[in-house]
């Protein structure tokens, strides 16, 4: 593995561990190798666990008093009220994008629409969620409120490793794909109302999928 620089240690750290747990490397209540990962990316301690005080910011990852860190358990009732607040912000974001986005910035929209529609016929999973969420932040980013998108962002984290491991049965990825058609649409439409309910009702579509991807802690109190 290629040594992490100097200039951007505990920042470029953080970005590996997020990846490392993101695509499972790293289990859901397993502890951070902290001595391991040292050695991996070529760095001391300390900017290690900077790394992981950002990590367990963005509710990644739990510190642990005296023990290091462990990656943080996703338990149902931790991601239903996530996608909730994440779905009205998201809802926000169609309403304000369809005031404030450019014709070029729908294009641009619906060109990467297009390239994750061809990952989509192909059964290419992780270029699509790519592509996908590129999506989400263009929209997001159309809406031109920075308070706004700095808040998803921030929730995004949480929930990104639910994206990456979850396989995507056919019916759900179909559905999805039918949402975001929908959301090309009222951008074109410049239709808030209709985009912000669909951008909504896509994050309730999510939460069934995770639901069914067995990332979530069941044994954990549940909230419906």
């Amino acid at each position: 593995m290629i040594k992490i620089q100097q200039n951007t240690l505990y920042g470029e750290a953080a970005a590996r561990i997020r990846d490392m747990i993101n695509e499972g490397s790293l289990l859901p209540g397993v502890r951070i190798p902290e001595k391991q990962l040292c050695e991996q990316f070529g760095i001391s301690r300390t900017p290690l666990r900077e790394a992981l005080k950002v990590l367990a910011f963005e509710g990644m990852v739990e510190l642990l008093p005296n023990r290091g860190a462990r990656v943080m358990r996703l338990t149902r009732q931790m991601l239903e009220e996530t996608y909730n607040v994440m779905g009205a912000l998201e809802g926000l974001s169609g309403e304000l994008a369809c005031r404030h986005v450019t014709d070029q910035e729908v294009a641009d929209i619906q060109a990467l629409h297009y390239q994750m529609m061809a990952h989509y016929k192909r059964g290419e999973i992780r270029p699509y969620f790519e592509l996908n969420q590129r999506i989400h932040d263009a929209i997001m980013l159309a809406a031109r409120n920075d308070t706004l998108r700095e808040t998803y962002s921030s929730l995004n984290y949480r929930i990104q490793r639910v994206r990456y491991s979850t396989h995507m049965i056919d019916e759900y990825w179909d559905q999805a794909v039918a949402d975001h058609e929908a959301m090309i649409e009222c951008l074109l439409a410049r239709d808030g109302e209709r985009l912000g309910a669909l951008l909504r009702e896509h994050l309730r579509h999510k939460l069934v999928v995770a639901a069914a991807s067995g990332v979530i802690d069941e044994d954990q109190p549940t909230a419906v």
